[in-house]
């Protein structure tokens, strides 16, 4: 049995949807604005399909619009800025993300940077992550978002906590630490280049781990009380040979002295989809001129 509360990402996350909803309702019914986003998918990697039919379904069932564009993996990088145009120039469109990775053929920073960033929901143009660093007004990629949703929502103020982020990706690491230090954290990025990890990880109240190496994080790393976030999602071989999901932190152990704890699956993943159809929510109301709705906790 495990010690520490289990924090219950899919749970929340469908509280957000269920108050997103409201207000696309609401926006439809005052204003006549109907929130839309828009996914393109560019050849058949099996795991992007399941992501881009899982985003489609759930804007809907917010009651956005969702525009699916799945194009052949031999479009042209050309063919791809040239509806990327189309879609910026769409007054109906309020988000727009081209789902990673593309083919090799088409340039990943190029695709990423055409994008308008009033309506890169997903938050990875360089202006947006400008603005999160400088603390202007833009969009927060919608995991560490969706991270941080849970932080307040599990301990309330983070202001003054010493917080270690594992892993310093564009998408999860780096603007992970910019939403902590904006919460007045004391935050320190760690990686694989980091001397004595372990140590590093115990200093931490706040742990989240984003750095892609099943059970990498043990137990004995972290200290008594602490709250972990996990983003890791690793498929490993269970037992009788069976695939399953696992995180960056040995959860058997880690479980059994953190306060509280993400498990895999059913703790940040959720947050994902439900953020980005928050910042959809918020592009369509900027766009409009009308006031933001502060739905889970404002990042």
């Amino acid at each position: 049995m495990s010690d520490a509360k289990i924090i219950d990402g899919k749970a929340f996350a469908a509280k957000l949807r269920t108050d997103i909803t409201a207000e696309v309702s609401k926006l439809k019914t005052e204003h006549g604005v109907t929130p839309g986003l828009a996914v393109i998918l560019v050849g058949e990697d099996p795991a992007s399909q399941v992501y881009v039919r899982n985003k489609g379904k759930q804007t809907l069932e917010c009651g956005m619009n969702s525009y699916e564009h799945k194009l052949p993996a031999e479009t042209s990088e050309e063919d791809l800025l040239a509806l990327i145009a189309k879609l910026n120039a769409d007054e109906n469109v309020h988000g727009i993300l081209c789902q990673l990775p593309v083919p090799k053929h088409i340039n990943e920073q190029a695709i990423l940077a055409a994008i308008d960033p009033a309506k890169d929901v997903d938050g990875f143009h360089v202006v947006n992550a400008g603005a999160l660093a400088t603390g202007g007004e833009g969009f927060a990629p919608c995991t560490p978002y969706g991270c941080l949703m849970l932080l307040k929502d599990t301990l309330g103020d983070l202001s003054g906590k010493r917080a270690v982020v594992v892993g310093r990706s564009n998408i999860v690491g780096k603007p992970m630490a910019q939403l902590l230090l904006k919460e007045s954290c004391t935050v320190t990025i760690a990686h694989s280049r980091t001397r004595d990890l372990p140590e590093e990880v115990r200093r931490a109240d706040i742990v989240v781990a984003a750095v892609g190496r099943p059970n990498m994080i043990k137990g004995d790393w972290i200290a008594p009380g602490a709250t972990v976030i996990d983003v890791g999602i690793n498929r490993v071989e269970g037992s009788e040979g069976k695939m399953k999901l696992v995180g960056d932190v040995e959860f058997e152990t880690a479980s059994k002295v953190a306060g509280a704890i993400t498990p895999v699956p059913g703790g940040v993943g959720p947050m994902t989809i439900a953020c980005l159809l928050n910042n959809t929510l918020i592009s369509a109301c900027r766009a409009n001129g009308l006031d933001v709705p502060n739905l889970g906790f404002a990042a």
